[in-house]
């Protein structure tokens, strides 16, 4: 198990939860999380004014990144995401 950052941002706070079971139905282990709130964007990204900023330290097995990282590609909530090696 490696550690990474990853870092996002949603249009809805509600679809949190829908990140944390998809890193569930992977076997990722969340460490934290962080919560920045919501902050007005400095240009539009998918029509979108504000979004939700979050922060979380993951668990992820090196086999499943891609996995992982090709799952948060489809999640039409999701803006943007960085996925770091910490």
């Amino acid at each position: 198990m490696a550690k990474y950052e990853l870092t996002f941002l949603l249009s809805e706070e509600a679809e949190s939860k829908k990140i944390k079971e998809l890193l569930e139905s992977l076997a990722v282990k969340v460490d934290s999380e962080e919560n920045w709130g919501q902050k007005t964007l400095a240009y539009r990204v998918k029509k979108n004014h504000t979004a939700y900023f979050y922060n979380w330290t993951l668990d992820v097995d090196q086999t499943k990144v891609a996995e992982l990282k090709r799952r948060l590609n489809f999640h039409e909530k999701l803006l943007r995401y960085l996925l770091l090696t910490k």
